[in-house]
């Protein structure tokens, strides 16, 4: 009888080991914002003639309220009526879109492992004004801009924000949206805002999706003062489940993915 319940309390015990190690943790974005960054499109600056008709079309998009009608469309959920690339001439220019779909809902995979987002359908809206037919090519997000300056795509559209250092690089088009980027953080994390990142003595594992604004400035501004160790992702998502894993203090990363990964995870 004495071993049974001997079995009986290891047993338990180890359920309760294994509940509290699958203890599932809750994430939060905090109020306070880590940086304000202006999206565009880029271009080759060997390409003067596609960029002003690209920046041209996008201009008129925003002007039109056709581009506020597609952020609303994946940042609120309000539909639209509009269609794109329908009625494409089969040999029409091909407008070649460099991205990488890993940043919802700017771009990502949906149905049929199509590549939507509001940066696929704006340039779908901008190949219609320009006659052509869209390609969106998916790549590492550090391999954008060098498609874009070796003229294997004609244009970068991932969430692209306007830098001096990307400036000496690429043209970049009139602004189509303004990025947050914010702090993702355990429930009962000690990082309460953003200067906590700044204090003295910091020394805290910084997750990022790699060469994204969030890894240039986290690498700036912390990791260069000895304040923070930045962990590089290829994918914003792999950033967030290390995060829920523990392996890292927190995740530096735009608010709109942000909102998209924080949602997914407290389901």
């Amino acid at each position: 009888m004495k071993k049974f319940f001997a079995v009986l309390m290891v047993l338990v015990m180890s359920m309760s080991i294994l509940a509290g190690c699958s203890k599932k943790v809750t994430l939060k974005i905090l109020d306070t914002e880590y940086i304000t960054e202006d999206y565009a499109i880029a271009i080759s600056k060997d390409n003067a003639e596609l960029y002003e008709k690209v920046n041209g079309a996008l201009q008129e998009l925003i002007d039109d309220g056709t581009l506020q009608k597609i952020v609303d469309k994946y940042i609120s959920g309000v539909e639209h009526d509009l269609t794109f690339q329908a009625n494409v001439a089969a040999d029409a220019e091909v407008l070649i879109m460099a991205t990488n779909a890993e940043f919802p809902p700017y771009e990502y995979y949906g149905e049929n492992d199509q590549i939507i987002g509001i940066d696929a359908e704006t340039a779908a809206a901008i190949a219609d004004k320009l006659g052509m037919k869209l390609q969106i090519d998916d790549m590492d997000f550090d391999s954008v801009i060098p498609a874009v300056q070796s003229g294997k795509a004609s244009m970068g559209m991932a969430g692209l924000t306007v830098t001096d250092e990307r400036k000496q690089q690429v043209d970049f088009t009139v602004s189509y949206a303004t990025g947050v980027q914010v702090i993702i953080v355990p429930e009962g994390s000690k990082i309460t805002c953003a200067d906590d990142l700044f204090a003295e003595g910091a020394n805290y594992n910084i997750g990022v999706q790699e060469a994204t604004t969030g890894d240039l400035y986290a690498t700036w501004d912390l990791e260069d003062a000895g304040l923070a160790t930045v962990h590089r992702y290829n994918k914003g998502a792999d950033a967030v489940q290390a995060l829920v894993t523990g392996k890292l203090d927190c995740v530096i990363i735009d608010n709109e993915p942000a909102k998209a990964f924080v949602a997914e995870n407290n389901k």
